[in-house]
């Protein structure tokens, strides 16, 4: 599903990412670990589409995303690929099932069409009853929720998601961390997954370790680089439209 070979990726004189070669299949579910500022959020920035590489090549679905251009990536992000983050980052003026229907939007599917499809993620998530419900009535396990139904809305191959459980309790995080494997059942998506949970990353089929921005081995000791590309990585990428 995802190939990337020789990728390399600076902020200014800092080199973050320093040769990433990685290679992640069909209906996987993946985590990225490591200490912060080892470039994580980097690489799966990189790998979502948000950040060109200064080096290296990026495949995707049998795509090389590296070759298109602005706006086809933004197409290609759109079609191809979800993503969940932290927070939730819902619109609030918006339901909870207009906020999932806003990728399929973005791609012009029809009304009808969007709408049908809003309400059956919407009712996988078992949120039937709050889909009329606006961000500011929901709870924090109930946000996430819709977002990852949001990140479902165009049948994406790859879901991004970056500490997606950060922000719940323990209640949540459990039910969320189950729900990435039963979408993975019942969907076959791939999932990609930078976590500080020790808990998640066990469950994961595999964990790929980063530090000082390359994979290796969690021994691997941390560089004073670290401080700085933590501060990096919270920067927002410029390339976030289509999401």
């Amino acid at each position: 599903m995802i190939t990337i070979k020789n990728i390399h990726k600076s902020f200014g004189a800092l080199e973050v990412l320093k040769g990433i070669d990685l290679h992640i299949g069909r209906g996987e579910i993946v985590s990225i670990v490591g200490p912060s500022g080892a470039g994580k959020t980097t690489l799966l920035q990189v790998m979502g589409t948000l950040y060109r590489p200064d080096e290296g090549t990026l495949t995707i679905a049998g795509t090389d995303v590296s070759r298109l251009s602005t706006k086809e990536i933004s197409k290609f992000r759109n079609e191809h690929l979800g993503f969940v983050f932290q927070f939730h980052q819902l619109l609030p003026e918006f339901t909870a099932l207009e906020n999932v229907m806003i990728p399929g939007m973005i791609a012009g599917r029809k009304q009808s069409e969007i709408k049908k499809r809003a309400k059956e993620l919407l009712e996988f998530m078992g949120l039937s009853c709050r889909e009329n419900h606006k961000p500011n009535e929901l709870s924090g396990g109930e946000k996430q929720r819709v977002a990852v139904a949001r990140a479902l809305m165009n049948e994406p191959d790859v879901i991004f998601a970056d500490e997606p459980s950060g922000s719940l309790d323990s209640k949540n995080k459990a039910e969320l961390h189950q729900l990435f494997f039963d979408l993975r059942d019942k969907f076959g998506q791939t999932f990609v997954i930078v976590t500080h949970d020790e808990e998640l990353a066990s469950l994961t089929d595999r964990c790929i370790h980063i530090v000082d921005g390359r994979i290796t081995v969690p021994e691997t000791p941390v560089s004073e680089e670290a401080e700085t590309v933590e501060q990096l990585e919270t920067l927002e990428p410029d390339n976030t439209e289509s999401l």
